[in-house]
């Protein structure tokens, strides 16, 4: 039996013994070579503590490369009889001390690319192991909803942009259609107080609101009135200050008569 299926048959019994049939939407996931980690703390800590276990792996022939493999200059310890490895992948060398020298940084595999029987060869003589096997996070379960991974890295300012284009989008639907909803509900009486302040100024109907509005269009002047009177305020205040600060100004100190300008010792 395999270990896939031993889990699977776990799930199930566990979600027989406890009737939690959340416990089930697991069994989809446990497809190839994954692993149950159970856990009560927080998730995106335990995703980072699993990210830190990695092993080196070397390159082997025919495999697809995950990264790009760079070669980095310096002193490779090897012998000038193998230069020839460095030739057929054009690495510039030199010989320094009777070892092979890498002048420059190369970029001997790019990533997707198949890793040749060469590329393999050179980074085993440099004991170079550029890939690396570790665990890797590929669901989220929590509460019965699975999640992808990149769930974990939403922060708090995420979810708030997530939620707020959400508002707006019921919003205007909500507003196309004339199907109220909570989001849409105070725009609704906004524009229906609209619509009846525009039949007021239009027609002889009135009420109290509409009353001030139309007071300012029958006279045009109030508009500055009220303008001037909101400038007024807004300019008192830095007046104020002035004038306080002016009274605060220290008064020079009054020069004594008995001085005359001499000086105790002359």
């Amino acid at each position: 039996m395999g270990k896939n299926t031993m889990m699977k048959r776990s799930v199930r019994m566990h979600a027989e013994k406890t009737g939690n049939q959340a416990f089930l939407n697991l069994i989809p996931l446990l497809q190839g070579n994954v692993g149950l980690i159970f856990t009560k703390g927080d998730l995106k800590e335990v995703s980072e503590e699993v990210a830190k276990y990695k092993v080196g792996a070397p390159a082997r022939v025919g495999l697809v490369a995950p990264i790009d493999v760079v070669v980095p200059p310096g002193n490779t310890g090897l012998d000038p009889s193998q230069t020839s490895f460095f030739q057929v992948l054009n690495i510039p060398t030199k010989i320094n001390k009777g070892t092979v020298e890498i002048i420059t940084p190369v970029e001997l595999i790019k990533k997707g690319e198949k890793v040749g029987s060469s590329e393999a060869a050179l980074l085993a003589k440099l004991g170079i192991r550029p890939f690396s096997y570790g665990l890797v996070v590929v669901s989220v379960y929590d509460n019965g909803s699975v999640f992808i991974p990149e769930v974990l890295d939403l922060t708090e300012e995420d979810l708030i942009e997530k939620f707020a284009t959400g508002v707006s989008m019921v919003t205007a639907l909500s507003l196309a259609i004339s199907y109220p909803t909570l989001a849409a509900a105070p725009h609704m009486f906004i524009n229906a107080y609209k619509n009846v302040l525009s039949v007021a100024v239009a027609t002889e109907y009135s009420f109290p609101q509409a009353d001030k509005v139309k007071e300012y269009l029958a006279d045009p002047s109030k508009f500055a009135v009220a303008v001037a009177a909101v400038a007024t305020d807004a300019g008192a205040a830095p007046a104020a200050a002035a004038v306080a600060a002016e009274e605060k100004k220290p008064e020079p100190e009054e020069e004594s008569d008995d001085d005359m300008g001499f000086s105790l010792f002359d």
